[in-house]
């Protein structure tokens, strides 16, 4: 049996949520992409076939797991409400959208040192 290959991934690396506050912490809704996850069922219900895995760049319910259970925890989202475009106001823009501004990575990149 061959695994059914999404449409379309999003790149490794980081990501804010809509919700992120610009004039916030850095951190704030702010999420790195670790994989796709496949499932394992052939009875899925359409559109959750794959999973985006990644986790939050702060102290999120899922970081806290990690924590009080002692191993990696992360997210799991189906795949393409990640990819998914959502409205707010009247505009419409990505759910996830990948941070490219080098100074913000790097702080990200000291902030996931700390946490992980």
């Amino acid at each position: 049996m061959s695994l059914p290959m999404p449409k379309r991934v999003p790149e490794v690396g980081f990501y804010y949520h809509y919700k992120h506050d610009p004039s916030g912490p850095v951190n704030n809704y702010a999420y790195e992409v670790l994989g796709i996850g496949f499932h394992t069922e052939d009875d899925t219900r359409p559109g959750e076939e794959h999973f985006l895995v990644y986790r939050p760049m702060y102290e999120a319910s899922v970081y806290k797991a990690s924590k009080e259970l002692g191993i990696p925890c992360f997210d799991a989202r189906p795949l393409e409400m990640w990819m998914e475009h959502v409205t707010k106001d009247g505009q419409e823009f990505p759910r996830f959208k990948k941070i490219t501004d080098p100074l913000i990575i790097e702080q990200l990149k000291k902030i996931r040192s700390t946490m992980y």
